[in-house]
């Protein structure tokens, strides 16, 4: 099992690659003066989420998208410049999108200039369009995915050992990733029955969405059962959750604005979505949150469904000791 350089904690952010509310400065075509740096925001944005007690942010991935999103990779190089302790995830990689080795080769570089700090988050998504756009058979993400997994491996363990190729002999012994990076953590994201079984005996951890507490739990009693028919412990899988969140005071208020930015966010309507948006109080959020880790979660992402979530996550943050989750806030 590998595991982050340094001890993950009990709560992260999902950064807000995909804006729902507002046209953000990056949108806008071309980029005019006037505006805002973009790099700078998120820079800033990702240092806020630290400085308030973070213990890792995550990025999302789409090629294809019906609104604008940034590209995780690129998003997580700009977050490690402005960060110097969160752990830093992908929420996740649509791999069967993407050639292997050159996620490989993407998340090496930033393991490597990290010192440790990256979890790969891997999955297949969902949405049959986004295949065709990228060109990829949607019926055959599964197995995409199975060896996707086995390539990064492969490429990674590549250059283990060696600080140059073989240039007398060639071929395999040759070329390689190089330099080998620290250890990454793959995890696999998803909660079907098919991504559990896929996290049990393939990664190092599992983030699923879209899980009452009971059900997680339930789910956490199939992935042991699973890891411990291929010979592996149930702690050699991280096991995590994402949620997403509003905020409020005002409870109808709260309800409408997450899920009508869900909503803008999937392009479904608001309504699927009112059992999975986690809405209250500061102080009700963060029960929410200790409830999944009382469920068995490890760490809690939570997707806060503003475009500005950082007043949410201070919040939450200031909320969670008293339900029993430890921070650094």
């Amino acid at each position: 099992m590998v595991r982050p350089a340094t001890p993950l904690g009990p709560i992260g952010l999902v950064l807000p690659t995909f804006v729902q509310d507002t046209v953000p400065p990056w949108a806008a075509v071309p980029l005019g003066p006037a505006m805002a740096d973009p790099i700078a925001d998120v820079a800033a944005l990702c240092r806020g989420a630290e400085e308030r007690g973070a213990d890792a942010l995550w990025a999302c991935d789409h090629l294809f998208w019906h609104g604008p999103c940034l590209e995780c990779m690129v998003v997580l190089s700009v977050a490690a410049t402005a960060t110097e302790r969160v752990t830093l995830g992908t929420c996740v990689v649509q791999l069967p999108l993407r050639q292997a080795p050159a996620v490989a080769k993407q998340v090496a570089s930033l393991q490597t200039l990290t010192q440790g700090r990256v979890i790969l988050g891997v999955g297949v998504g969902s949405h049959a369009g986004e295949y065709k756009q990228a060109g990829v058979d949607y019926h055959s993400r599964g197995r995409l995915l199975d060896a996707g997994i086995a390539e990064l491996r492969r490429s990674w363990a590549s250059g283990v050992g060696v600080t140059r190729g073989d240039t007398e002999h060639g071929g395999t012994a040759r070329y390689r990733q190089l330099p080998s990076p620290p250890p990454v953590p793959v995890w696999v994201g998803g909660s079907s029955e098919a991504a559990l079984r896929r996290a049990a005996t393939l990664a190092d951890g599992w983030m699923p969405l879209f899980l009452s507490p009971t059900e997680y739990s339930a789910a956490l009693e199939r992935l042991a059962k699973e890891a411990d028919r291929v010979g592996r412990a149930p702690d050699e899988v991280v096991p995590s959750i994402v949620l997403f969140v509003s905020i409020g005071e005002d409870p109808a208020i709260r309800l409408d604005r997450g899920t009508g930015w869900m909503s803008s966010l999937y392009g479904i309507p608001a309504k699927a979505f009112d059992r999975h948006l986690v809405s209250g109080t500061a102080s009700e959020v963060a029960e929410v949150v200790a409830a999944y880790r009382n469920a068995g979660a490890e760490h809690v992402a939570v997707y806060i469904t503003d475009d500005e979530p950082l007043e949410q996550f201070e919040r939450l943050i200031s909320a969670l000791p008293a339900a029993g989750v430890p921070n650094r806030g």
